[in-house]
């Protein structure tokens, strides 16, 4: 049925409309335990439901407010990264011009660097999984 010009609000939904409703009978500790997973979750319970009922193989349920919480203090967290990296260069800069740097600091910087380069490509394709898993 489509909206008349009369009637305020949304238009009704004309295909893929909910017209079906479940019942379920839970013990108290089941019931707590889908408010726990709800609230964790961040989603509301029919949505909880479709999609672990309908949609379990296909989708990942996250907490979205919570992960990008943790997304932005790793951002955080790789940019002191790069900074501290920064910082270190410049110093070895300096004891080069003063005849300071020794090649074991020179060895022991690349190693580090060479670390951080892996943990860094590391983090960005777990971070690229994690974006697929959510699109589904």
């Amino acid at each position: 049925m489509a909206k008349s010009p009369n009637k305020p609000g949304r238009p009704e939904k004309l295909t893929g409309k909910r017209t079906k409703i479940i019942k379920a009978k839970l013990t108290e500790d089941e019931f707590n335990q889908l408010l726990i997973i709800e609230k964790t979750l961040g989603i509301n319970r029919m949505e909880l439901i479709r999609t672990r009922v309908l949609h379990q193989s296909q989708k990942v349920l996250v907490n979205s407010s919570t992960l990008l919480k943790q997304l932005d203090q790793l951002g955080g967290e790789m940019g002191r990264s790069g900074n501290n990296i920064n910082q270190l260069a410049r110093h070895a800069n300096v004891l080069h011009n003063h005849g300071l740097l020794t090649e074991s600091v020179v060895i022991e910087f690349n190693k580090l660097f060479q670390d951080y380069i892996r943990i860094r490509g590391d983090t960005e394709k777990t971070l690229g999984q994690i974006i697929r898993l959510i699109k589904g």
